[in-house]
This record gives structure tokens, sequence and C-alpha cells, in this order.
């Protein structure tokens, strides 16, 4: 318990992806304007990290040990399924945040901050339940910057 505190500590303030490793600062610079269109932000950011987090464990634990070479693009095509769901969520029940996100909400596709979560938790070896604390810790602390 008390190492699963550490990590989501960790992400959230120490090693910020934002502040500490600067990755994800397309939409820091962008979406910045207004605190709930930011807050918003970072809540897509925060459940499209949960789920990558989780699909990447899936798929390092039981896909990618016959393949480890495909590893990146697994990640990439997990990262850009979620967000495309994500996106048609947002679009059915809330059209305002989806004007008001705009173009910041497909780029979190290619946001940096969600594929390094993906490599970073299975570099640190991360569990299940250790890698969904780092996703929540690392999406607590986009959202903190925004």
């Amino acid at each position: 318990m008390d190492n699963l505190l550490w990590i989501f500590i960790s992400a959230l303030l120490v090693n910020n992806f934002i502040l500490t490793y600067f990755l994800g600062i397309c939409p820091f610079l962008g979406v910045t304007n207004k605190l709930i269109t930011a807050f918003r932000l970072g809540l897509a950011n925060i459940f499209v990290l949960l789920i990558t987090a989780l699909c990447a464990w899936v798929l390092n634990t039981y896909v990618l040990i016959y393949a480890p070479y495909l590893r990146l693009i697994s990640f990439i095509i997990v990262i850009a399924s979620t967000v495309q769901f994500v996106e048609m969520a947002i679009k059915k029940l809330s059209p305002e945040l989806f004007r008001a996100l705009g173009i910041f909400l497909p780029l979190i596709t290619t946001n940096c901050g969600i594929l390094a979560l993906a490599l970073f938790a299975t570099n640190k070896g991360y569990g299940l339940v250790e890698g969904l604390v780092y996703a929540l810790g690392a999406g607590g602390g986009i959202t903190l910057a925004l």
C-alpha cells in the first residue's frame, strides 16, 4: 500500500509528465484559456491513461511476450482507438464540451504523454494495480498542470 502511494505521488507531482518530462505540451498550451475546459480535458486524459495502462498491461503480459517487437505499434493502436471512443462519447454526451475542446480532443491521440505512460509503466515492470495507480497519478498531474 505504501508503494502505491509513492507511485501516485511521484507521477502526480515529482515526475509530472508536463512539468518534468515536457510531454503533452500541446494541450497544455492550447486549452488552458478556461479552467473548466482544461479540467474536462484533464478528465478525458485520465480516462485515456487508465484504459491505456490496462491495455498495455494486458498486451505486455499476454501478447507481447511472443512478439516484443510489436510493442510500440500495438500501444499506438490502443491509444488511437481509445481516444476515438472518448471523442465519440463526448460528442454524444456533451456537444458543448466537444465544441469547446475542438482540435485538442483528437490531439490526445498524438499526445506523447499517453504513449510514454504505456512505455514507462511496462519498462518499470509495474503490475496491473501499480500501472493503474501510475496512470491515475500521471493523469492527475496532467490535469493539475492544465
